[in-house]
């Protein structure tokens, strides 16, 4: 990493993520977590304010450094304890089944390899845990013309954003890694450019034993 990756996108990520409009959808996705979590692209701690009472500890995978003393502040108010676990989401160093519950919000359009992401928080939820998750990516099949928007803007924006993708197909990746979606809404974001605004919002529950591979019911349909 050079430079410009470790001391100023997180600088970048850190204002664009801690927008006003984004406040809502936080307690969106936040909202039924409960137990121990684990938070893949914790950022700058922007989730924190927004875990409810029910949750007793969360583990906080961050590859930069930056990033977490960036949210020392948000950590240090925390009433939920709240500790970095990990660099690597796509290589969580915990053992089977430790979590009951995970959370992801714009990370994966980041993370090189998603689905093997997707994996390993599967592998690490206690069956029927849940994934919590909020993720921008590839606009609906209806608005075709923001998707050609997006495959022109998306090089450039990967080498100014991280890495961060615009057309990652979110509900795919997470039936890829063998997770059911069981909440969904697809919407752009209020008061944002549609390219970087259509977002996912939902979860999805790592299956249980017996209830069979949900990666192996096929692919969802187009959005």
């Amino acid at each position: 990493m050079g430079f410009y990756a470790e001391r100023i996108v997180p600088r970048i990520v850190d204002l664009a993520c801690g927008a006003q409009g984004a406040r809502p959808l936080r307690r969106r996705v936040c909202a039924g977590l409960a137990g121990e979590v684990v938070e893949i692209g914790f950022g700058t701690g922007h989730n924190v304010p927004f875990y409810p009472p029910g949750v007793t500890g969360v583990a906080g995978i961050e590859p930069s450094d930056l990033g977490w003393k960036l949210a020392a502040d948000r950590v240090a108010a925390s009433p939920v304890p709240v500790r970095r676990a990990g660099l690597d989401g796509q290589s969580l160093p915990f053992g089977d089944a430790t979590f009951d519950a995970a959370l992801s919000t714009w990370t994966l359009c980041t993370i090189p390899d998603p689905v093997a992401a997707l994996r390993e928080v599967r592998r690490v939820l206690k069956p029927g845990g849940s994934l919590h998750f909020v993720e921008h990516g590839l606009a609906p099949a209806r608005d075709e013309g923001v998707r050609r928007w997006q495959r022109r803007i998306e090089p450039l924006h990967k080498r100014l954003c991280g890495g961060c993708h615009l057309t990652r197909r979110t509900v795919d990746l997470l039936t890829a890694a063998g997770f059911t979606v069981t909440e969904l809404d697809v919407f752009y974001e209020e008061r944002a450019p549609r390219p970087f605004a259509a977002d996912s919002l939902g979860v999805a529950l790592s299956p249980r034993p017996g209830g069979g591979d949900p990666a192996e019911q096929g692919r969802p349909a187009d959005q």
